[in-house]
């Protein structure tokens, strides 16, 4: 009875466990910008088969999600990932995906040519130059990074994310210990400020960084991935 007790309370700590971390990445480097015009950004999996995978519908499904429903007639829908693993490139599954089994009708803009979540980035930054809000949309610790990846590039841009519809309670809180044990991994690279849930401050180096503006590779520069 002990025993079933102990495995049982234990079972609950690593779904609460799961549960609070991807919460946090899902608000860090999260602000509460305003304005009228908004872009959400789905990032792409990996996707060998010609129509979008389980992963890349879930990330289109929260990407819709995110759209501010009292700002759907100003928001673009950025779909962004190259073909890094089968013929079509990521971004034009989710789009087809969006577009043919969800009946999305909105702006869609696609980014075709990246392979890392660096390229990721680097590549919409053109199309977020305008709006006021930007979202990222992807699993919580996939989009903390894509986050942190902005503020490296474009501190000027990250100063206008806000939380994407990424993390709800209780949604998928069986797989969420495995999510969080992905992105201990994936956001190994992240400082412990960028991994913080609140929105980032200022410092020197983005200071420096958002009066240059846009620049070529610079120290903080990952590898792939």
């Amino acid at each position: 009875m002990r025993r079933t007790t102990g495995l049982a309370v234990a079972g609950v700590a690593v779904l609460a466990w799961g549960e609070w971390l991807n919460r946090r990445w899902s608000r860090a480097l999260t602000g509460h910008a305003a304005g009228t015009t908004e872009a959400v950004v789905v990032l792409g999996y990996r996707n060998p088969g010609a129509t979008a995978n389980f992963v890349n519908r879930r990330r289109v499904r929260v990407g819709i999600r995110s759209i501010s429903t009292d700002r759907a007639r100003d928001t673009r829908l950025i779909f962004s990932g190259g073909a890094a693993a089968g013929a079509t490139a990521e971004a034009q599954l989710l789009a087809d995906y969006a577009k043919s089994a969800l009946d999305f009708d909105g702006t869609v803009l696609i980014e075709d040519r990246s392979r890392t979540t660096w390229e990721n980035i680097t590549n919409v930054i053109p199309l977020l130059e305008d709006v006021d809000r930007i979202k990222i949309a992807s699993q919580p610790a996939h989009a903390l990074k894509a986050r942190a990846y902005l503020l490296r590039q474009r501190p000027d841009l990250a100063e206008r994310l806000v939380r994407a519809d990424d993390y709800r309670p209780g949604e998928w809180t069986v797989a969420k210990p495995l999510l969080a044990l992905y992105g201990l991994r994936t956001l190994r690279g992240l400082t412990p400020d960028e991994r913080t849930p609140h929105r980032h401050r200022a410092t020197s180096a983005t200071v420096g960084l958002s009066r240059a503006g846009r620049r070529g590779p610079h120290p903080w520069e990952p590898a792939p991935g």
